[in-house]
C-alpha cells in the first residue's frame, strides 16, 4: 500500500442507506468535508455514526447512495481501497494485534514493508519514529500492544493511520482515553494538522466538538437532523439536538454522615505487565454509601489497581479487605461471591462475550445459581424473564435480548455490564471509566445509577480520567501517581486545575487549611 500524496479536496456522501436485520442504521445520509476543515459528527450511541464511517472505510457496503472523492465516484470494497485514496480511520475499538509489537502491527498493513517471506520491521519502526516526531505523538515501536494502556494504544492507532498515508483522517472518539492535559494537546495538534488534512471528528464530548470543529452534523436514529456552523451553537444546544431533550448530568449533592469502613487497601504492591512495580505501597479506604474517585494520568497504576481488586492480577504484598476479609490473591469467583462488583475498563474484551446474546451476558456471573439453572440445565424461561426485566430497567436498546451483545453500540454494551453488576446487589462496586466513549444521554443514565447505588449504601470506587465526571460524582477524590495515592481531598475542594497539577506529581498548589478529611488517610509525599 503506497501513501496517497494528492490532497483530498472533498469527500462527499449522498443518500447513504444501510440496513441490518431489524435496524435501519443509516437513513439517506448526505454530508461533505473538505481539506482544511474539521467536520464534527455527533449523535447518541446507535445513531449510525460508526456504521457510516465503516461504509466510508470499505468495511461495509451501502445498500444505496454514493461516495465521491474530489468529485470522482468511488466504490471501496476493503479498507485497503480507502487507504489507497488517502482515507484513514482511528477506530473507537482498536484494530491492533495484541501479541505483536507496534512496529509489527504497522508492517502488516504497509505493503512496501512486505518482502517475499519477511516483514521490514526496522523500516516500520523508523517510519513510526518519523511520524511520532512530526506530530509529537510519542510511541515506542518495540512495545507489545498488550503491554500498553488504553491511552497508549489510542496513540498507536493514530500514528499507524498517519503512517499509512491518510490525507482524510476519521477519528472515532480519539480523546476517550486521554487526560484533560493530553486532550488539550491533541486538539492543538489536530488544529495544526487540519491545514493539510481533512478531518472527520466523532465525539460525545461537546466541549471538544466546540473547540475543534468548523462544522457539525448531528445524527439521530440513522438520519441527519441538523447541520451547521459549530461556532453558532453552544454545547447544551447540541446535546438537546442530539438526544431530542435537554440533558443535565446529575451531581453528587452529598448529605448524610459517612458510613462504616467497607473496603480497605493497605500497602498494596502489584507488578505491571512489563514486570515493573505498578503499585508501590498504595493505601485507600472506602466507606459504605460513598463514591471515592480515583484520578490520575493514564499509566500510573489505575489498570493494575482495578485488576487486583477484581482478582485478575496477583498481589505481591499488601491487603485488600472487604468488610475485614482479605481478598488479595483470591480467585475472581471468591471475590464475586464476597460482594464485589466490577465494571472493567475494556468493555468489549473484559466486560462481555461479544458473540453471546444480551440475555446470556446478563447472567455470566450467575449462570450456575439456582435461579438460572437446575441439575446442570439452564432455566431458559427464567433467563429470558431476567433479561426482559433488566432491558427495561436499564434502558438497553437492542432489537431483542437474543441479539449478539457485540453488535450493540458502546453505550448499550455498557448498560448490559452495569445491569449485570447492579442486579447482583454488590456491597462494593469498582467502576473503571464507566462512561468512556458513550453519549451524553447514556452518561446521564449511568451517573444516575451510580448515585442511586450510593444512596442505597453501596461503596463505589470510581476510576476515571474524566475530571468533570470525578468531581460531579465523588464524595472524595484520590489522586494516584506512580502507583501511590499522592493526595485525597474532599470533592468540594477539587478544581480541574488543582487536580491536573496533582496528577502531574507536583505539590498541591492550593491546600486549604481545612482540607483534612477524617477518612482521607495518609498522603504519600
Amino acid at each position: 500500500m503506497t501513501a496517497m500524496l494528492e490532497p483530498i479536496s472533498e469527500l462527499k456522501l449522498e443518500g447513504i442507506t444501510k440496513r441490518f436485520p431489524g435496524v435501519l442504521a443509516c437513513d439517506g445520509i448526505s454530508l461533505q468535508v473538505r481539506q482544511g476543515e474539521v467536520l464534527a459528527l455527533v449523535g447518541e450511541n446507535g445513531a449510525g455514526k460508526t456504521t457510516l464511517m465503516n461504509i466510508i472505510m470499505g468495511l461495509y457496503r451501502p445498500d444505496s447512495g454514493t461516495i465521491s472523492v474530489n468529485g470522482e465516484p468511488v466504490h471501496f470494497r476493503t479498507p485497503r481501497d480507502a487507504y489507497a485514496r488517502g482515507i484513514g480511520m482511528v477506530h473507537q475499538h482498536f484494530m491492533l494485534v495484541p501479541n505483536m509489537t507496534v512496529a509489527e502491527n504497522l508492517a502488516l498493513g504497509l505493503k512496501q514493508l512486505h518482502h517475499f517471506m519477511w516483514l521490514d520491521i526496522k523500516g516500520a519502526a523508523q517510519k513510526i519514529r518519523d511520524v511520532s516526531e512530526r506530530y509529537e505523538l510519542p510511541v515506542n515501536p518495540d512495545a507489545y500492544i498488550w503491554q500498553l494502556s488504553v491511552g497508549e494504544q489510542q496513540r498507536v492507532e493514530l500514528v499507524k493511520t498517519l503512517c499509512l498515508g491518510a490525507r482524510l483522517l476519521i477519528l472515532d472518539e480519539p480523546t476517550s482515553a486521554l487526560t484533560p492535559q493530553e486532550t488539550d494537546d491533541l486538539i492543538e495538534r489536530l488544529q495544526r494538522m487540519a491545514s493539510e488534512l481533512a478531518i472527520i471528528f466523532i465525539s460525545h464530548k461537546l466541549n471538544e466538538v466546540k473547540a475543534l470543529s468548523d462544522r457539525v452534523s448531528i445524527l439521530r436514529h440513522g438520519a441527519v437532523v441538523f447541520h451547521g456552523q459549530t461556532a453558532n451553537h453552544e454545547p447544551s444546544e447540541l446535546a438537546a439536538l442530539m438526544t431530542g431533550h435537554d440533558v443535565t448530568l446529575p451531581r453528587n449533592e452529598g448529605g448524610g454522615p459517612p458510613g462504616e469502613p467497607l473496603l480497605s487497601v493497605k500497602n498494596l504492591r502489584v507488578r505491571g505487565d512489563r514486570g515493573n512495580l505498578a503499585l508501590d505501597g498504595l493505601d485507600l479506604e472506602l466507606r459504605a454509601g460513598e463514591i471515592l474517585g480515583v484520578a490520575g494520568v493514564s499509566g500510573n497504576g489505575q489498570r493494575e489497581f482495578a485488576d487486583a481488586l477484581a482478582g485478575l492480577r496477583p498481589v505481591e504484598s499488601g491487603e485488600i479487605l472487604l468488610e475485614g476479609r482479605n481478598l488479595a490473591n483470591r480467585s475472581p469467583r471468591a471475590i464475586i461471591d464476597a460482594g464485589m462488583g466490577y465494571v472493567p475498563e475494556d468493555r468489549q474484551t473484559e466486560g462481555i462475550v461479544p458473540s453471546f446474546s444480551v440475555k446470556d451476558n446478563l447472567i455470566l456471573k450467575d449462570f450456575a445459581s439456582r435461579q438460572f439453572s437446575w441439575l446442570s440445565f439452564l432455566r431458559r424461561k427464567e433467563i429470558d424473564r431476567n433479561a426482559e426485566q433488566l432491558k427495561e430497567r436499564f434502558d438497553i436498546r437492542c432489537p431483542s435480548t437474543h441479539t449478539a451483545t457485540g453488535a450493540l453500540s458502546g453505550g448499550n454494551i455498557q448498560k448490559v455490564i452495569l445491569a449485570r453488576e447492579i442486579a447482583r446487589g454488590p456491597k462494593a462496586l469498582v467502576a473503571v471509566y464507566p462512561t468512556r466513549g458513550i453519549d451524553m444521554g447514556a452518561q446521564e443514565f449511568i451517573h444516575s445509577q451510580l448515585l442511586d447505588r450510593r444512596r442505597e449504601g453501596v461503596g463505589i470506587v470510581l476510576i476515571s480520567e474524566e475530571l468533570e465526571e470525578v468531581m460531579n460524582l465523588s464524595d472524595r477524590i484520590a489522586v494516584i501517581y506512580k502507583g501511590r495515592i499522592l493526595k485525597i481531598l474532599p470533592a468540594v475542594e477539587a478544581t480541574r486545575e488543582r487536580l491536573g497539577i496533582l496528577m502531574a506529581g507536583l505539590a498541591d498548589p492550593d491546600p486549604p487549611a481545612a482540607s483534612v478529611h477524617p477518612s482521607a488517610g495518609a498522603a504519600h509525599e
